[in-house]
């Protein structure tokens, strides 16, 4: 499903570049996401195939017209008519990573038992960007069960500097 998705995404980006608008596709991708996670409801509509296909592209057309570039609209309608409406997510997703591939930038995930200070943040990035050689967009999430350390997740990989792991280390050393 997630390959799918991907397609989707690569062929809106293809579109997205021959347009020059990489970013403001982007962007009409978020309102589109964002108007289905305030109203949910709405895309069971759009899934519902009880409903004729028509009347749900009409249901798209009628929300997002004006407010999205055309292109993005013709991707929506696509994937209603093609009962694919439930690849929206992971389209969006794929498409995020193909902006940042050719940004050049690392989406990256960095989860602390405290809260990080500024200063902090800005080391992680600059250690991060050097050893990616790409900038970094960091978001920063806060979860005590790690007890201590920082768990870094970039570009499919896991830097686990987590107390909690070095603890589990030293128990499996202990218990052999």
């Amino acid at each position: 499903m997630n390959e799918m998705g991907r397609e989707y995404a690569e062929a809106l980006f293809a579109i997205a570049c021959e347009e020059n608008s990489k970013n403001e596709y982007a962007q009409a991708l978020n309102t589109v996401s964002e108007a289905f996670a305030e109203a949910p409801e709405y895309m069971d509509l759009l899934i519902c195939p009880s409903v004729p296909v028509t009347e749900r592209i009409s249901a798209l057309e009628e929300a997002f017209s004006g407010q999205i570039p055309e292109h993005v609209l013709h991707f929506l309608m696509l994937l209603c008519e093609k009962g694919r409406m439930r690849l929206l997510g992971s389209c969006i997703k794929e498409y995020g990573k193909l902006l940042d591939a050719s940004d050049n930038t690392a989406e990256t995930k960095v989860t602390s038992a405290v809260e990080l200070t500024d200063d902090e943040k800005k080391r992680i990035v600059q250690k991060l960007e050097k050893l990616l050689g790409k900038s970094v967009v960091a978001e920063y999430i806060t979860d005590p069960s790690i007890m201590g350390g920082v768990v870094i997740e970039t570009e499919g990989r896991v830097i686990d500097g987590s107390l909690r792991r070095h603890l589990h280390e030293v128990k499996e050393v202990i218990g052999r």
